[in-house]
């Protein structure tokens, strides 16, 4: 019994596997069949179409997959894409009852008709980079045709707002040697669902539009399809290899303002910027295509970073010749010290190195010019004027004459006596009341003690220790020092020369610490304008491009 039921097993796995070798071989009978039959007197040059003034209708499609790339140098696109072409074939169409199981047909494409549809544009070697495909066919002779490809068109890359940039490539297809009136070609809508993202481009999208082109040889139209690939530029890569750089490099070129003209680096420091944004111009000017009818958006930023540089620099040399002027030059002009030193310096909050000092010294010699000192004769206070002080050495307040007469000079100075040489300079006998010009031409004044007698037609009045001499006596008195100690004429030449020379070096520092000043004025100013400059024009320039704003937004701010 055993036995039994595994041979019905046995013969029912038999009697299906011979009904399905019996049905397949049914199958490939009637395809290879069909084939034979559809091919013979098949023409694949002739247009299927029963009547030959008819055209035949020629649907386009595309599906794009990729931006594989951009070349801006060569201005050549790159895509990986596959085209749709469909159109019915009556010479190939069959009824499917008389073909049981046949419900397509594939062809290859040298075998059938097939519409010479070609990319207008195509920069590729090849000229046609499709692979040729099967044509598949259906029991109503309707074909699908799918070739893929890597497309190679040209394209014209308008590198005005680069890297902010949208450029729009055409893919432009159209038969080769049909006009419309034989191929009605027709467009379908572009299939970017299998997307692969582009690292460098946003594809923003595919357009698309049918066009009909009429030539001055031929009345009959020509129509072509246009897929027109809209991407825009991401800047991430741009804004932290180029634009970032160049703005921090730009910032460098301020410091030149702040560095100290003693530094001895402030023309190194502009040279080195400049360099430097010179070399980040020639990668951009890689990278970019050599055309002149537009100047990239980083192209005018880096022009304008280096003319601000080449100004500053400008500006270093000008404050280093204020900085070091020579001291026995030319003086300042008055327009200059007052724009500069007078204007300039308030508008900016400046002052002068030791004014503040200046002015704080003169406050205390104010408040120190009368000062209450006890009089014990009176039993009171009485205010002590300080005498002046002389502006040079060429008036010499001396002690008692070695050589003179002691008891003279004892009975009236109390063993002092008070000489005053005025040499006709600054300060000179002027400085002093009790002693008026000499009439003579050495202008001695000799003062003496007695009691305090009071200059004439001076308003002065003498110490009580001091006496006013005659000219005849102080002329007396001067040939008698001159003759008994010779020295003292030398000692003042000498002394005369050194005060001089004193003067002169005075005279140098204050003309050479008014260049100074006027050279630090330059700088902070410099500073002050060319930050500004440098802000405005940095957003100016940048901000000008259409899609700026959307840009920041989606490259660095998601």
């Amino acid at each position: 019994m055993h036995y039994l039921k595994c041979f019905g097993y046995v013969s029912i796995v038999l009697f299906l596997w011979t009904a399905f070798c019996f049905k397949g071989s049914v199958g490939g009978q009637y395809q290879r069949k069909l084939y034979k039959e559809l091919l013979t007197n098949y023409n694949r040059l002739e247009r299927p179409v029963h009547n030959d003034s008819a055209p035949i209708l020629v649907e386009l499609g595309l599906t794009l997959l990729q931006i594989i790339d951009v070349d801006e140098k060569n201005q050549v696109l790159m895509t990986n894409a596959w085209l749709q072409l469909y159109w019915t074939d009556t010479y190939l169409s069959w009824n499917p009852d008389n073909y049981p199981g046949v419900q397509n047909l594939r062809f290859p494409a040298d075998h059938v008709w097939v519409p010479d549809i070609l990319l207008y544009n195509s920069a590729d070697e090849r000229f046609d980079a499709t692979f040729h495909t099967n044509v598949l066919v259906n029991s109503s002779g309707y074909c699908q045709y799918l070739p893929p490809g890597i497309l190679k068109s040209t394209c014209y890359i308008n590198v005005r707002w680069f890297p902010f940039d949208v450029q729009k490539c055409d893919l432009k297809f159209g038969s080769w040697t049909h006009n419309g009136w034989l191929l009605d070609l027709q467009m379908l809508d572009v299939d970017i669902s299998t997307y692969i993202p582009n690292g460098e481009w946003d594809l923003v999208g595919v357009p698309v539009k049918r066009n009909e082109l009429y030539y001055e040889c031929c009345k009959e139209p020509y129509p072509d399809v246009t897929f027109t690939v809209t991407m825009r530029r991401r800047t991430l890569y741009y804004g932290l290899n180029l634009l970032i750089p160049c703005v921090l490099i730009s910032g460098l070129a301020l410091l030149v303002f702040l560095l100290p003209a003693d530094s001895g680096e402030k023309i190194s420091l502009g040279i080195t910027v400049l360099l430097s944004l010179t070399v980040f111009m020639l990668l951009v000017a890689e990278i970019m295509p050599a055309t002149s009818d537009s100047v990239p958006l980083i192209g005018q930023y880096f022009s304008f970073a280096m003319m601000i540089v080449g100004l500053s620099l400008v500006v270093t040399v000008l404050v280093l010749q204020f900085h070091h002027h020579d001291p026995h030059g030319v003086k300042m002009p008055k327009w200059m010290r007052v724009v500069l030193l007078n204007w300039c310096a308030w508008f900016l909050r400046m002052k002068k190195p030791g004014e503040e000092r200046k002015m704080s010294a003169s406050s205390v010699l104010t408040t120190n010019a009368a000062v209450p000192v006890p009089n014990t004769a009176a039993g009171g206070y009485k205010y002590s004027h300080h005498p002046p002080h002389h502006a040079s050495t060429s008036s010499i307040q001396m002690g008692s004459i070695p050589g003179g007469q002691p008891s003279n000079t004892s009975s009236t100075t109390n063993g002092n006596m008070n000489l005053y040489f005025g040499f006709h300079s600054v300060g000179g006998s002027h400085d002093n009341p009790c002693c008026p010009p000499s009439s003579d031409s050495s202008g001695v004044g000799v003062c003496g003690g007695g009691g305090g007698s009071q200059t004439p037609g001076t308003g002065g009045t003498c110490s009580p220790n001091e006496v006013l001499l005659s000219d005849r006596d102080a002329g007396i008195l001067r040939m008698l020092m001159l003759e008994q100690i010779p020295e003292i004429g030398r000692i003042l030449e000498e002394v005369q020369f050194i005060a001089q020379r004193f003067r002169e070096h005075d005279e140098g520092d204050a003309v050479c610490s008014e260049w100074k000043f006027a050279a630090a004025v330059v700088d902070r100013l410099c500073l002050v304008a060319f930050t500004l400059l440098s802000i405005i024009g940095t957003f100016t320039i940048l901000m000008s491009a259409p899609n700026f704003l959307e840009a920041v937004t989606k490259d660095y701010l998601t």
